[in-house]
């Protein structure tokens, strides 16, 4: 009975093909979107994955994200590294300043200052030059697309002329020499990364009383994480979390006080009403149209158990040539463009398999439809006709 299903299936080329089409459609757009999306979020703590060495930030009681910078005392490093389980604590300097290039005009970096001493928190990978390098006067490391994209100069004939080592550049009216590249994570804001120390952190920055924005802080082995929050915490009186925890702070503020998930959640909404309406209408004329070999079937003593199983094998083999369609022209899609452009795109696992669910749900659906119009038929009526 099941290759009869299929032979069904198969042989009405026409509906069978625009079953694909729709059921392909919706897994794209469903796939895309929620790839842009996941893509979008991940890059709002991407400066936290960079900086994976320390194991907790301490950070001002009103800080809402990682880029919502409120400036502490630096008198709190000394204060951090005197609580128990504390193995090291360093300052890191983290803000956004104009930088003025080449051509005379301005563009704002982000602007990340290393502890003089470890440089701790530097770059993910260089790409030129060392991270010591940084220790010379003036001396910064600039993030590969940066310079070669917004700091890049700009030719008389359109073409651009990467920043690169050696090259000097103004940062809020002081001059600065490039000593490396280096690649990063993209961010959320998609603005040049530089990175310097401490000291010429705090030097370029505009003068104010307090100028430091993180402590990182890394834990003795086998003390517990979230016990030695609470203790810096009550020594400190300021905010410590975790960097797994100070993640979820950060998504958890996008995803609540920004537009990104209704946006995204309305595109994945209409993949699932296009796959609805196109893949379940067109399944629904499929089962019409072969109602009399049903009703044969049926006459012939199948019982409309058998009957419900052909109509499912049909609706998961459909589903599961579209989905496959869908999500593999999504992935090609967003590897081909996110490595050649700004493209974020991100596809764990967890979107595969809501992807999955949504195709199935839309096959389900279709086949309820045609399940209720086969367990009505009569035979007899089939035969009459």
């Amino acid at each position: 009975m099941n290759f009869i299903a299929l032979k069904m299936l198969f042989g009405d080329r026409a509906k069978f093909i625009g079953i694909i089409i729709g059921l392909t459609f919706a897994s794209l757009l469903i796939t895309q979107q929620a790839g842009i999306f996941a893509g979008i979020m991940t890059r709002t703590f991407s400066f936290l994955q960079d900086v994976s060495l320390p194991d907790i930030w301490v950070v001002d009681p009103q800080v809402k994200y990682i880029d919502d910078i409120k400036p502490i005392q630096d008198t709190q490093v000394l204060r951090v590294r005197g609580v128990e389980g504390v193995k090291w604590a360093v300052p890191l300097y983290k803000g956004s300043l104009a930088v003025r290039l080449r051509d005379g005009t301005y563009q704002t970096c982000s602007i990340v200052g290393l502890d003089d001493e470890t440089l701790m928190g530097g770059p993910p990978a260089m790409v030129q030059g060392n991270l010591s390098n940084l220790r010379r006067s003036g001396g910064v490391i600039v993030d590969v697309t940066g310079a070669g994209g917004k700091l890049a100069r700009k030719l008389s004939d359109g073409t651009l002329l990467p920043l690169k080592v050696g090259d000097q550049m103004e940062i809020n009216d002081n001059q600065a020499v490039v000593v490396g590249t280096c690649r990063v994570t993209q961010t959320f804001q998609n603005i040049p990364v530089i990175y310097m120390t401490y000291s010429s952190a705090t030097l370029f920055a505009p003068g104010q009383r307090l100028l430091l924005s993180f402590v990182c802080v890394k834990a003795k082995p086998g003390t517990d994480l979230h016990q030695l929050c609470r203790r810096i915490e009550l020594a400190t009186g300021l905010r410590a979390y975790t960097r797994l925890d100070f993640m979820v702070v950060t998504f958890l503020y996008y995803l609540k006080y920004t537009g990104i998930p209704i946006n995204f959640l309305t595109a994945v909404m209409l993949g699932f009403l296009v796959g609805v309406a196109i893949s379940g209408q067109t399944f629904y004329n499929f089962t019409l149209d072969n109602l009399r070999y049903f009703g044969t079937l049926k006459a012939m003593g199948a019982r409309n158990g058998m009957l419900l199983r052909m109509i499912l094998l049909q609706a998961l083999v459909v589903g599961a040539i579209g989905y496959g369609l869908g999500v593999g022209a999504a992935s090609a899609w967003g590897m081909l463009l996110s490595g050649r452009t700004q493209l974020a795109f991100r596809l764990p696992w967890h979107l595969l398999v809501i992807s999955a669910v949504a195709v199935l749900v839309i096959c389900l659906g279709s086949a309820a439809l045609s399940i209720r119009k086969v367990m009505k038929l009569e035979p007899a009526v089939v035969f009459r006709s």
